[in-house]
């Protein structure tokens, strides 16, 4: 067979491939990333790519404009190298791989830092020390034994059992030491472990890691388990990204395309740079950390543990587990102290995972009097409505949108991203950028801002349709339908107009609908109304950003008072955190996923006419949100 060699110019790799390769594939081999949220479908045209030289054979696509085929633009999913090839690749066209760092403040903000003292300081790892008296005629206590006796007495009787390996150098190390040694002392499955032994006294220095493993970003944060204190934090996007920007798309890829093994590699790259970036950092040693949390939706577990996923996506839609077992650190290929344990939060059903019930534990809802709701807003939304009594919780399949997937100009919120708009009555459009850059694109908070401002000033009607009466250069028509201009080419630093079309305004009605009426249609279910909801608190790094006057505006949002929101940040992380601190709310989290109810949305009639009904902007029914009149 026929081989050719793509060479990608500006980043300076070259790749040799087989005769039918894409392009797209090409590119991953040679370690580039390309935007393909689509999962290489030919849907998102987000992976365009310019021919400079060789011969390919390209897919029609009406993502590819006239003008775009003059300058050689293709999308690289669907081009067939036939040759050598030349490849650019414009900026908006590679995943973003920036690495971000933030104070633990912006990912647990307000009432999570509260709940942390609620729990009792059991940590996931204890360093005990230990002082022991040697062996003498008189007492013949073996090595072992001594050991089991003397942290037995600090347990207050709790048994401990150990693997052969901590056992075959322990007389020699404890003899070196005199008989002075600390236990690094793991909870696991109900009991507990002796991970290693360690001579001398290194209890000083106990640290281990959180991590909110999300469908878009994964975050973790360094933690000094004696004190309680976060020494670190990063974010980094989701490396899966490139197989898919949904859960579904990554499902089908992992057990139709063949891909779990490079699914769970692309994660787990992911968290060892993040542990790598930390540890340097910090100036300490990965071997040094023994224990982590996980905590994420319930395909990125499946995922990570490279578990099956396919059931998740088949009626009945029941996954392989819910719960996961906790497992050693070298068996998943966690780069910690081999001996290490990782433990991971349960979720409920298939597509209500750990990150919510890590959030349960996070923002209290669980021991709330009144009536409350958390709303995880991402890529798969989920949210559960109760109180101390009962909870019942839902996804709203809100797709990627708001995280800035399957829109024209979309993208994550990243510098040159715009996250913040205003246009006047004279329609000339004030946009912010994430780090005051020139615009590269638009993210989810800026999104939101545009609709509310096009709405105030009937840019768009109700329906999302571009008011074809009014007279600006900014509105104008596409191939398709119309689009409205946000940054004219000198304003952007990717020139070209960045606009909003009205498949873009389409793909986000459904999305801001799809949360809505999972809200609606809980409260409906259990026959409350959302002025009798006490608090709503609002998660994941998205709410971070939300306007909520603007997200009300729009109706992605109830017309609730003010007050009853509150935002609580990455409150996924922030439950992880809390169970790797203490086992106590470890526990709690292993309670209360039980006592979830969950409701398949898809299989209640009653969600459809919600869902429907909320495909207008804010609302069909205009009493629903009196304050956007």
């Amino acid at each position: 067979m026929s081989e050719f060699t793509v060479n990608f110019i500006d980043q300076k790799k070259s790749v040799r491939v087989k005769a039918g390769t894409d392009i797209l594939s090409a590119a991953a081999k040679a370690g580039i990333v390309l935007n393909a949220s689509c999962g290489g479908d030919g849907l998102c045209g987000k992976c365009k790519v310019i021919i400079k030289k060789g011969k390919v054979k390209a897919e029609a696509s009406r993502l590819v404009s006239e003008d775009d085929k003059k300058r050689g633009i293709v999308l690289a999913c669907g081009t067939i190298a036939e040759g050598d090839l030349e490849v650019m690749i414009p900026s908006e066209s590679l995943e973003s791989r920036e690495k971000m760092k933030h104070d633990a403040e912006e990912f647990t903000k307000g009432v999570v830092l509260k709940e942390e003292t609620r729990f009792s300081r059991s940590p996931l790892v204890r360093k005990i020390y230990l002082e022991l008296s040697g062996p003498s005629a008189d007492d013949t206590t073996s090595d072992l034994e001594r050991i089991y006796e003397a942290l037995s007495a600090k347990l207050d009787g709790t048994l401990v059992s150990t693997k052969l390996a901590n056992v075959k150098h322990l007389g020699e190390m404890l003899r070196d030491n005199e008989f002075k040694a600390t236990a690094v002392v793991a909870h696991k499955d109900g009991a507990l472990e002796i991970l290693a032994l360690e001579p001398g006294d290194t209890s000083a220095s106990n640290l281990g890691f959180a991590f909110d493993i999300g469908t878009t970003t994964v975050v973790g944060q360094l933690v000094d388990v004696n004190t309680g204190d976060v020494l670190s934090s990063r974010i980094a996007f989701n490396k899966q990204a490139q197989y898919g920007s949904d859960v579904i798309t990554r499902i089908v890829y992992a057990s139709e395309g063949g891909g779990l093994e490079k699914l769970y590699e692309a994660v787990m790259d992911n968290i060892n740079e993040i542990i790598e970036d930390i540890a340097k950092e910090c100036k300490i040693e990965p071997g040094d950390i023994y224990g982590a949390v996980l905590a994420g939706n319930m395909t990125m577990m499946h995922l990570l543990l490279r578990i099956d996923p396919s059931s998740i996506r088949r009626a009945p839609y029941v996954p392989t587990t819910t719960v996961f077992p906790s497992i050693n650190s070298a068996e998943l290929g966690l780069e910690i102290n081999p001996k290490g344990i990782v433990a991971f939060l349960p979720g409920v059903a298939s597509y209500v995972g750990g990150d919510i019930i890590s959030g349960l534990i996070a923002c209290g809802l669980y021991r709330n009097e009144g009536l409350a709701l958390l709303a995880d807003i991402g890529t798969n939304g989920e949210i559960v409505l109760g109180n101390k009594d009962w909870m019942m919780g839902a996804a709203a399949s809100a797709g990627p949108a708001f995280e800035g997937s399957g829109l024209s100009f979309g993208m994550k919120a990243v510098k040159g991203a715009i996250d913040r708009v205003a246009i006047d009555e004279k329609l000339v459009v004030k946009a912010g950028t994430i780090g005051n850059e020139k615009a590269k694109g638009i993210c989810g908070s800026g999104y939101i801002d545009l609709l509310c401002q096009m709405l105030k000033r009937r840019i768009i009607e109700k329906d999302g349709k571009i008011n074809r009466t009014l007279s600006s250069p900014r509105i104008r028509k596409n191939e398709n339908n119309h689009e409205f201009v946000v940054a004219f080419k000198d304003e952007s630093s990717i020139g070209r107009d960045i606009v909003i079309t009205e498949d873009d305004i389409e793909n986000l009605k459904r999305s801001k609908g799809a949360i809505y009426s999972a809200i609606i249609s809980l409260l409906n279910k259990v026959d409350k109304d959302i002025s009798e909801v006490k608090k709503m608190y609002i998660a994941g790094g998205f709410g971070n950003y939300l306007n909520i006057e603007n997200a009300i505006a729009i109706g992605l949002l109830p017309d609730a008072k003010r007050d009853v929101y509150e935002f609580i940040g990455n409150s996924s992380l922030a439950g992880a955190r809390m169970s790797l601190l203490s086992h106590d709310a470890f526990v709690k989290a292993n309670e209360i996923f039980k006592n979830v109810t969950y409701v398949d949305l898809s299989s209640e009639p009653a969600y459809m006419d919600e869902y429907i009904a909320a495909l207008f902007f804010p609302h069909t029914d205009s009493r629903r949100f009196p304050s956007a009149r």
